[in-house]
């Protein structure tokens, strides 16, 4: 998952072009792009928009609206039905929500003739200061997780903060410290971590700039609002030629040499570290 394409759900204009972009993930929102009058008609069309496109080249994950809405039962019994690859749950406050989504899903696919656990899930992970002191829990992962990812702008108005960034665009300490969070809880999970979206959808350079910086510390994909913003979070997602094949080349030189500590390489000393490190890359080719 390289990139994943917010669509609002109540809209089969933005749908179509969703759905016509090369984001690896669509995902059709049913939570803060829909007006509260609105959700009821997105589950409609979002549920046959679906149905229609199940053979689609990207994965389908829906947003549901998250626990404290009431309204979360409403999406699942609407959406499961349509064959969703996934369920993204806004603001998580740990891995019993997902758990408590977990159980719904089962449910849900039982009814619907589904096989038990096709349904993945991918929580939002800090956008409540419940959420960041609870990113620890999903060290104890869950067969269900597809990865973790945070938001900034939930989270901003959850503490009263008047803005994201610094004057020089930088994110302030306390969503530095999410996104870390983030991370660490993707590690210590096994799963993915995947980077927030960057709003700001017509400033081309510092969304390039954002992606490199989130590959180059272990995200391994990033949310996108604006098809334009496809191509340029896939790029930067994908492991260069050479970059390929010098993690082969570690994995192949440990392998030869019966799986040792460490191994020498063109005159370069690799240990475990290094060929963790490739394993993970080299997992992240694989659809």
């Amino acid at each position: 998952m390289r990139s994943l394409l917010f669509v609002p759900g109540d809209s089969e204009r933005k749908l179509e072009k969703g759905f016509a972009s090369a984001a690896d993930v669509i995902i059709v929102d049913l939570e803060d792009s829909v007006a509260a009058g609105n959700k009821a008609a997105a589950r409609t069309i979002a549920a046959d928009f679906i149905r229609a496109r199940r053979t689609a080249r990207a994965a389908i994950y829906i947003r549901v609206n998250d626990f404290s809405s009431g309204l979360t039962d409403d999406d699942l019994a609407a959406l499961v039905p349509a064959r969703p690859d996934g369920i993204m749950l806004p603001k998580a406050s740990g891995l019993p929500d997902v758990e408590r989504l977990a159980a719904r899903l089962r449910v849900q696919e039982a009814e619907n003739g589904l096989a038990d656990g096709a349904t993945r899930i991918l929580p939002i992970i800090t956008e409540t200061a419940a959420g960041v002191f609870g990113a620890a829990s999903y060290g104890q992962g869950h067969q269900r997780l597809a990865g973790v990812t945070w938001g900034a702008e939930d989270l901003s108005a959850a503490i009263g903060a008047h803005a994201t960034r610094d004057e020089r665009g930088r994110y302030t300490d306390v969503f530095r410290l999410a996104r870390s969070v983030t991370l660490l809880a993707a590690s210590a999970a096994e799963t993915a971590a995947i980077d927030t979206v960057f709003v700001n959808f017509r400033d081309t350079a510092g969304l390039k700039a954002e992606c490199l910086d989130a590959e180059r510390d272990g995200f391994a994909g990033k949310m996108a609002i604006h098809p334009d913003q496809v191509a340029i979070i896939n790029e930067a997602f994908t492991p260069s030629p050479e970059v390929v094949a010098e993690a082969r080349a570690v994995i192949e030189a440990f392998a030869a040499a019966g799986n040792p500590g460490v191994v020498g390489i063109g005159g370069k000393m690799y240990d475990r570290p290094h060929l963790k490190r490739a394993e993970r890359l080299l997992a992240r080719l694989r659809p």
